[in-house]
C-alpha cells in the first residue's frame, strides 16, 4: 500500500511539473533563524553541573533550560527557504546544547556525542501541484503538539511534559489538501519518531484535520499510529491523539489549549495530558502569558502486574518585553507530582520530594 501512494504521488508530480515548467519564478533565497541564551536558578539550591530540576525516573518537566545557577547556551539556529515556481525547500540547521543533545535524534551529552555540534531540524522540499493541493517529503517538526524546538516558536522559555514526551519531529511523506478556506486536510506516511532513517521501515501514519471557524480561531486535530523499530514495547509505537487550539479572543488576549492521549499497544504505557495557555499583551513590548498542566503517565501492566503512573501538574508564568528582534523572557515555574520524584537541596543521590520550582531568565534574538 506505502509503494503504491509513493508511486501515485511521484506520478503526478512529474506530469504536473511538466506542465509547468514554463511558468517557473525564482523568489530569493531567505535566511532566518534565532540565538538564545538563559540564566536559571533551581530552587532546590542545587549547586551548577547538577540537574536537580529532573526526575529521579528520567521525565523531566522541560525539554532546554536543565542547568542550574550557571549562564548557558540555548542554540543559534539557521533556516533556509527558497521557492522556484511551484517548488519550494526549507533547510534548518541548529548549534549549540538545545540544538545538539537536547534535540532528539543526537541523544544525552556523552562521549558519543560530545564532538556532534549540531541537529537538522528540518530538511524538506515541498511542491504545490494546485492552490489546493501539495506534497512535502523530508524531516520536519512534528505537526503534534503546540510547542515547538525553537525559542522562537513558543511564550514560555522552558517546555511543557506534552512537549518534552511527544514527537519532536517526523520524517515522511505527506499530501496536503485545502478543502476551502476554513478546512485543510492533511495525511502522511513517516518514519518512528525522531529518526532520519526507519529500521523497520515506513511505519507510520499521521493526519490532521486544520480548522478555522472564525476569524483569530485555529483549531488541528491530529493523529499519528505505528509501530516503532524494536516493537510494541518501545517507545513511539501506538497512537497519540491531539488537539492543538488557539483564538485571539480580543487584541490583547489570546487562549491557547493543547490536549493529547499516547496509548502503547499491550497497556505498556504511555501518557495523557492537557495544557491551556492564557496571554496578555499590556503593551506593544510587553505581555503576560501563564501554561498551566496536568500530564500522567498511563498504568503499565506486565505479567498481571499493575504499576500506576506518576501524575504531575505545572504552573508556568513568563513574561515577554520585545525591543525589534530581541525578547527578554523572565519566567517562574512550579512543578508538583504524586510522588517523591524531584530532589531536594544538595541531596547527592535518590528522590525526596512532590515538588520543585525554578526561576529562569532568557535572552532570544530573532532574525
Amino acid at each position: 500500500m506505502f509503494r503504491k501512494l509513493l508511486s501515485l504521488i511521484a506520478l503526478a508530480g512529474v506530469s504536473y511539473a511538466n506542465a509547468q515548467d514554463s511558468a517557473s519564478v525564482s523568489a530569493p533565497l531567505t535566511i532566518s533563524g534565532s540565538v538564545d541564551a538563559y540564566y536559571k536558578y533551581d530552587f532546590s539550591g542545587y549547586k551548577p553541573g547538577n540537574i536537580g530540576y529532573r526526575a529521579e525516573n528520567g521525565y523531566s518537566g522541560t525539554s532546554f533550560a536543565t542547568e542550574n545557577n550557571s549562564i548557558s547556551l540555548g542554540m543559534i539556529d539557521v533556516a533556509l527557504k527558497k521557492t522556484t515556481g511551484k517548488a519550494s525547500f526549507v533547510g534548518e540547521v541548529s548549534f549549540g546544547p538545545r540544538g545538539q543533545y537536547q534535540s532528539i535524534p543526537n541523544g544525552n551529552f556523552d562521549e558519543d556525542n560530545a564532538e556532534n555540534s549540531f541537529n537538522i531540524q528540518n530538511l524538506y522540499a515541498t511542491y504545490a501541484f494546485t492552490d489546493r493541493f501539495s506534497v512535502t517529503a523530508g524531516y520536519m517538526g512534528t505537526f503534534v503538539g503546540y510547542e515547538v524546538i525553537s525559542p522562537v516558536g513558543n511564550y514560555n522559555y522552558s517546555t511543557s511534559y506534552l512537549f518534552t514526551n511527544g514527537p519532536f519531529q517526523n520524517a515522511g511523506i505527506k499530501a496536503n489538501f485545502s478543502l476551502s478556506s476554513k478546512v485543510g486536510v492533511m495525511v502522511g506516511l513517516f518514519n518512528d519518531w525522531n529518526t532520519y532513517q526507519d529500521f523497520n521501515g515506513v511505519s507510520h501514519f499521521g493526519a490532521q484535520l486544520a480548522l478555522t471557524p472564525i476569524e483569530g480561531w485555529s483549531a488541528y486535530l491530529n493523529v499519528l499510529t505505528g509501530q516503532a523499530n524494536g516493537g510494541n514495547d518501545t517507545y513511539g509505537s501506538g497512537t497519540v491523539l491531539d488537539l492543538t487550539t488557539a483564538y485571539q479572543i480580543t487584541d490583547r488576549f489570546k487562549l491557547g489549549l493543547n490536549a493529547a492521549d499516547y496509548s502503547m499497544p499491550d497497556d505498556l504505557g504511555g501518557y495523557s495530558g492537557i495544557a491551556l495557555y492564557p496571554q496578555v499583551s499590556v503593551t506593544n513590548g510587553f505581555s503576560l502569558g501563564l501554561r498551566g498542566e496536568y500530564f500522567k503517565w498511563k498504568d503499565v501492566t506486565e505479567d498481571d502486574v499493575t504499576i500506576e503512573g506518576t501524575s504531575f501538574s505545572a504552573i508556568t508564568l513568563s513574561s515577554n518585553l520585545k525591543s525589534g528582534g530581541l525578547t527578554f523572557i523572565p519566567e517562574i515555574r512550579f512543578d508538583n507530582a504524586s510522588e517523591n520524584v524531584f530532589f531536594k537541596k544538595n541531596t547527592s543521590l535518590g528522590a525526596d520530594t512532590k515538588s520543585a520550582s525554578q526561576f529562569s531568565l532568557a535572552v532570544v534574538y530573532a532574525f
